[in-house]
């Protein structure tokens, strides 16, 4: 049964409008995303019967594509519109980081970071280069790996943080595994990075590991 069908007054997209976003579940609101129910079941319960499928929210948002359009009544235009619901919210995301100083706000950090890095497959390492105001310059993935490794070559991340004339860098990468803790490795290449980011007087602000549901800051562990 389509949302469309129901009084205007019970309609989750009309109690959006006049009441704001914090007036709907979690179900509704996804339930204005994909418009339209599935076997016999509204919009809203089947959008509740995805959450308690996918255990939440964000692992539904963050599942791939193909896992979605796996699921019975989850289209291509539906799998579409939650994709491009979430794109459109990362991109407010950056957009806010971009006229902030990055560093006044660690949980839009962590959010942003999150977003763009716990559901990957494979680990990646990228990085947020900041002016001397500690402010965005642009956030960018320098490196793709394999499902538990991505090799980092100094001299890359060097030359791309001269090349966007960054003071600052925050730099992150996800562990498929979910669990977020510092390996060995990460620990001394982190060391060896700022090392020689100090010399060209770039300041490493910090190394977030994204995991699933948890990130870990090398900054507030005293590892940097």
């Amino acid at each position: 049964m389509s949302i469309a069908g129901w009084p205007e007054s019970e309609q989750p997209r009309t109690r959006l409008l006049e009441r704001g976003i914090d007036q709907l579940t979690d179900a509704e609101l996804l339930a204005v995303c994909i418009r339209t129910g599935h076997a016999g079941h509204d919009a809203v319960s089947y959008a509740r019967e995805l959450l308690g499928e996918f255990g939440g929210l964000q692992a539904l948002l963050d599942a791939p594509a193909k896992k979605l359009l796996g699921v019975p009544g989850l289209g291509p235009a539906k799998v579409a519109a939650l994709k491009a619901s979430l794109g459109v919210a990362e991109r407010y995301r950056y957009a806010g980081l971009a006229r902030e100083v990055v560093l006044s706000d660690s949980s839009s950090v962590l959010g942003y970071l999150r977003h763009k890095l716990a559901s990957l497959e494979r680990e990646v390492f990228a990085c947020l280069f900041l002016d001397t105001r500690h402010r965005l310059i642009a956030f960018e993935t320098l490196f793709l790996g394999s499902i538990d490794r991505a090799s980092v070559h100094p001299r890359e991340v060097l030359k791309r943080t001269l090349e966007l004339n960054a003071a600052a860098v925050i730099f992150a990468h996800n562990h498929p595994s979910g669990v977020p803790e510092p390996s060995a490795s990460d620990i001394q290449l982190t060391a060896e990075l700022k090392g020689l980011l100090s010399k060209l007087d770039v300041r490493l602000l910090d190394h977030i590991i994204i995991g699933r549901g948890r990130e870990v800051s090398f900054a507030e562990r005293g590892l940097l």
